[in-house]
């Protein structure tokens, strides 16, 4: 097998694996495979083509990657702002909330709820106070507790 191939196989399992860790680490390597890939298509042997692939990864790891980690960071903390939102808000019991399951309107949105005890049973047409976002879920009492600051 050709090493560029090998190389070009190697960046695209690392970058792939990427979406599985989401640290912005292995894509990196995986730059520096798919540089390496190209000195070797364009005649390197194994170890010069290994040390340009490490060169980039380098490069990217110490250049690129705190850059884009703020980027995602900055743009993941608004996604969980928004749902930090419906902590502390009004929701009315559209099917009877327990600790395994139930469902909530908040504003117009159906939402799936637990009782956030475990033990609490809420009625259909009950208001419930929401103390916490898990998912795609909420976590309800309807003793009218606020949420832990």
């Amino acid at each position: 097998m050709e090493p560029a191939l090998i190389w070009l196989l190697v960046g695209l399992v690392l970058i792939g694996s990427e979406l599985v860790s989401g640290e912005l680490f292995l894509v990196m390597l995986g730059g520096g495979a798919l540089a390496a890939a190209a000195g070797a298509a364009f005649g390197l042997t194994l170890l010069p083509a290994a040390g340009l692939g490490g060169a980039v990864a380098v490069l990217l790891l110490l250049a690129v990657r705190p850059a884009a980690k703020r980027r995602l960071d900055a743009h993941l903390g608004t996604l969980e702002r928004h749902q930090d939102r419906f902590v502390g808000a009004a929701a009315e019991v559209v099917q009877r909330v327990d600790g395994e399951r139930g469902q909530v309107r908040i504003g117009r949105e159906l939402w799936s709820a637990r009782s956030m005890d475990g033990v609490e049973v809420l009625e259909a047409g009950s208001t419930v106070t929401i103390l916490q976002v898990t998912g795609a879920a909420v976590l309800v009492t309807g003793r009218g507790e606020l949420p832990p600051s």
